[in-house]
């Protein structure tokens, strides 16, 4: 079979095209026939050496992927082959909270990921996709749309007539501002670049920031009457904290996603003074996964796809995503 490894090395250079044997199902497990593999920043700071420079090699880097199903290993009941699934993120994570034994259990870290055409998943480690979704967009759900919807529901526990703001127009924060707007939040979405702030518009954003020409936290205050929004997406990591902890509400709670905007040292005080939350947000369970796709159905919801390429082409998608140019997701065909 065909994969795209990290070999001889970290960093974009050291990806490439190989040939692998088909692995073989065990019991517990599945084997999906991959059709599409979606990338998150996480994947690009595993394949350039940042996320765990200890990580065995070679790896199939890509936490996201959808398939079928083509065999099942004994004991399996869940699924049957013929399937369409996509993979979870842990592996190993069911429900409840996530432990350290669980958490060593990632695609495309602790395991070989999804860019390839097959991959050996746990029978409780893959989730069925939403009907009527193809597979490129299935691939897009395990990592960015669960962590948003974890971030909103699970631990911010978000309220119709509430306001979410979102930190640029990644994976994640497209579907943050998506899921939120189906739950009748208000939306402020910030960007540097006016196209895809109006992008953002039309999918649904209440308002827009330009971060480069306004002060972002100080208009966030100011768009809700100087009170401050209820909940941030927060993916810009320890140098945009500090405005987060300006722009929301006192009591307001701030989803902390990512490290896309570098390393700062960050003051706790506002923590402390305004009675903030703070919830750092890793995917999620196999459960929450299960019941975001049920909302998906209902609301007949379409992720946003910024770009596809051919398996052969990984190099560039990754490239793409390093340039940050991408709106929504970038996708990876397998066929």
């Amino acid at each position: 079979m065909k994969v795209i490894q990290i070999a001889g090395g970290f960093g974009l250079e050291k990806l490439e095209l190989a040939e692998r044997a088909r692995p073989a199902v065990g019991p517990g497990q599945v084997l999906v026939r991959v059709r599409a593999a979606s990338l998150n920043y996480r994947d690009l700071m595993v394949t350039l050496g940042h996320y765990n420079p200890r990580l065995k090699l070679p790896l199939v880097p890509g936490s996201d992927g959808a398939g079928e199903v083509e065999e099942v290993g004994a004991g399996v009941t869940a699924v049957k082959p013929g399937d369409r699934v996509a993979g979870c993120f842990f592996q190993r994570w069911v429900d409840g909270a996530l432990d350290d034994v669980n958490a060593r259990s990632t695609l495309g870290g602790d395991r070989d990921g999804m860019i390839g055409e097959y991959a050996v998943l746990e029978e409780h480690g893959v989730v069925k996709l939403p009907a009527g979704y193809s597979f490129e967009e299935g691939a897009t759900l395990p990592c960015a749309a669960l962590t948003a919807w974890n971030a909103l529901f699970e631990a911010g526990r978000l309220k119709a007539g509430e306001t979410v703001l979102v930190q640029g127009t990644g994976g994640v924060s497209m579907f943050a501002l998506q899921f939120a707007r189906m739950a009748g939040a208000r939306v402020i979405a910030t960007s540097s670049s006016p196209e895809k702030l109006e992008r953002a518009r039309a999918l649904g954003a209440n308002e827009t920031v330009n971060y480069k020409s306004e002060v972002w936290d100080a208009r966030a205050r100011e768009l809700t009457g100087g009170i401050g929004v209820d909940h941030i997406v927060e993916v810009g990591g320890a140098s945009t904290l500090a405005q987060s902890f300006k722009a929301v509400r006192r009591g307001g709670t701030i989803s902390v996603i990512g490290v896309l905007a570098g390393n700062a040292e960050v003051n706790p005080m506002p923590v402390l003074m305004r009675g903030l939350v703070l919830h750092g947000i890793f995917v999620g369970s196999q459960r929450m996964f299960r019941d975001m796709n049920r909302a998906i159905e209902l609301a007949a919801m379409k992720p946003v796809i910024d770009r596809t390429f051919a398996l052969g082409e990984a190099r560039a998608a990754f490239e793409h995503m390093q340039a940050g140019r991408h709106f929504g997701k970038i996708v990876i065909r397998i066929d």
